[in-house]
């Protein structure tokens, strides 16, 4: 008679919290952990503002250095004018402070790499799920308190924005704000789940934030890259976290460019979306854990 055939037990498959309450009852619990730091949210908002003088200075000597001695300081540099280069390094703090995740992935591979994500495997709460929530929580009050220190800053240096833009603009804006919000998020995830095959992912978050802070636009406006970089830009999704929201408020970006970009961008988020999940799935069943 032949041997019964054993198969590993597998691991209980992680379950969203689809009631309501219980959502509710994460994201109340990590707002009031974070609203906890709302001094500290005020104060490093405002400091990190302080820069921009040094950014004023530093834009009007490029714009003067490119000048004519008949015209004056430059017109224009890569078809921004020196106040649109002031208002557009303005627009990408903001667009940055919605889709930056500081500590999400190297806190999820922390999780795998002490041994504390076995609480998700055990207990009826997703991960993906309960980290999303924690930080919508945490950029509701990032914003609940830093809309003092930004609307300060951005009312004395009112003169550098051109005219309020109509009413759809603005609404597009938003809506670029929000999706780089998504993206940030399932890029930072998707780069913290890489710890379950790599313990420690120092060096490659360290990689993703050089190539962030100079591809999504945050240093520069990307219409002073050349064509070849250019180019290579369009397929990284890296322009949508501060370029793409900064180019659509200022006009740079109308029409079908606008229309391709979003599409662009929703194609990023829900491939994200599926490699996050994968990554997971794949994660969980390589995963070993010892101990109580």
């Amino acid at each position: 008679m032949p041997a019964p055939i054993l198969s590993a037990p597998s691991l209980p498959a992680p379950i969203v919290p689809t009631s309501w309450s219980a959502s509710w009852t994460i994201f109340r619990i990590a707002l009031e952990e974070r609203l906890t730091y709302r001094g500290d949210f005020a104060l490093g908002t405002l400091m990190r503002f302080l820069p921009i003088v040094t950014q004023i200075f530093l834009w009007h000597a490029v714009f003067t250095a490119v000048s004519t001695p008949v015209t004056g300081i430059a017109k224009t540099v890569a078809g921004y004018t020196y106040e649109e280069m002031v208002a557009y390094y303005l627009l990408t703090m903001l667009g940055r402070a919605f889709s930056s995740m500081p500590g999400l992935s190297s806190g999820i591979a922390r999780l795998i790499r002490t041994g504390e994500i076995k609480k998700f495997l055990i207990q009826p709460v997703d991960l993906l799920w309960f980290t999303f929530l924690s930080r919508v929580a945490h950029k509701t009050a990032y914003y609940s308190v830093a809309a003092g220190p930004f609307a300060l800053v951005f009312f004395l240096c009112r003169g550098y924005f051109p005219p309020l833009p109509s009413a759809a603009t603005l609404l597009l804006f938003t809506l670029t704000l929000l999706l780089g919000f998504l993206l940030g998020y399932f890029m930072e995830v998707s780069l913290g789940l890489i710890g379950f095959w790599w313990l420690e992912i120092s060096s490659l978050i360290f990689v993703y934030t050089l190539l962030n802070f100079f591809l999504s636009g945050h240093m520069f406006p990307l219409d002073m890259l050349g064509p070849e970089w250019q180019w290579l830009v369009q397929f990284i999704p890296l322009q949508y976290l501060a370029y793409f929201p900064a180019a659509v408020f200022l006009g740079k970006i109308t029409g079908a460019a606008l229309a391709w970009g979003i599409a662009c961008e929703l194609i990023w988020i829900v491939a994200l979306v599926g490699l996050s999940r994968w990554l997971f799935h794949r994660g969980v069943i390589r995963y070993s854990g010892f101990g109580g």
